[in-house]
């Protein structure tokens, strides 16, 4: 494609000649209009304010931030994305303590969890970055999809109220719910539990080397258990390079078996 043809519209490339910029706004208008209808599907909901839904979306680095980006939203949908999950967990396992409660919590509610929710989505799609965040993989970053799920809660909390959002988080965490039987364990503890029952003596681990100041360390440990590739992990204390040592074994080796949010 030519130089020149790269900046153009679909209209433009097909007609071979430049719109007016009045044509050109109408264009973009046009198609931000059907991408917010698209996603108003998607999320089960009409907007009544519909400037909600294009803040959830806008990314610092687009054309369109002047008017808005998903940050505070994102702020407020953090909050309500925790209140949901936490009633949810308050009436679904009544026999657990705030221990086991707070450890399904911070499973569910963790990066990782809401950037999963957001490729099964498609939200990668609808997200509005810069040409250069986009090649840059911006849409697909698992903490920006992260963010614009928060966000979107919060526009669905303030256009619907907190039934829109608890529909909607029901909707889309309840398998994730459903699947944990047992509360997520922390990876040293999961680690050691399925050794055990392979057969295998526990987990041991080695330090391998620590760097840095004194106020500001960093470590790099070991994980060895019998018969399987040792595996490492680093952390600015001994404590989380063990976890992300064995959190990193685990995820080779017994997948399926979910740990706590590093």
């Amino acid at each position: 494609m030519a130089d020149s043809e790269r900046g153009a519209t679909p209209q433009e490339r097909e007609s071979g000649k430049p719109l007016s910029l009045a044509r050109r706004k109408a264009s973009a208008d046009a198609g931000a209009s059907a991408s917010l209808d698209a996603l108003e599907q998607l999320l089960g909901r009409r907007f009544h304010d519909r400037s909600l839904l294009a803040r959830a979306v806008t990314h610092g680095s687009h054309a369109s931030a002047a008017k808005g980006t998903y940050e505070r939203l994102e702020f407020l949908g953090d909050r309500v994305l925790g209140l949901v999950i936490a009633e949810v967990l308050w009436r679904r396992f009544p026999s657990e303590d705030e221990g086991l409660l707070s450890r399904r919590l911070v499973d569910l509610v963790r990066k990782e969890t809401l950037a999963q929710i957001g490729q099964e989505l498609g939200l990668d799609r609808f997200i509005r970055v810069s040409r250069s965040e986009e090649q840059n993989g911006g849409r697909s970053n698992p903490s920006l999809l992260c963010d614009v799920m928060e966000a979107l809660i919060a526009a669905l909390y303030i256009d619907g109220g907190f039934a829109a959002a608890t529909q909607f988080i029901d909707r889309h965490w309840r398998p994730f719910i459903d699947q944990e039987r047992k509360p997520p364990r922390d990876a040293k503890t999961a680690l050691q539990e399925w050794a055990q029952a392979m057969g295998k003596p526990l987990p041991i681990y080695v330090e391998v080397s620590r760097s840095g100041p004194s106020h500001s360390p960093e470590f790099v440990m070991e994980v060895q258990v019998a018969g399987l590739p040792a595996c490492q992990g680093s952390g600015n204390s001994k404590r989380k390079a063990e976890q992300a040592a064995a959190r990193t074994l685990l995820g080779l080796h017994a997948p399926h078996i979910p740990t706590l949010a590093p």
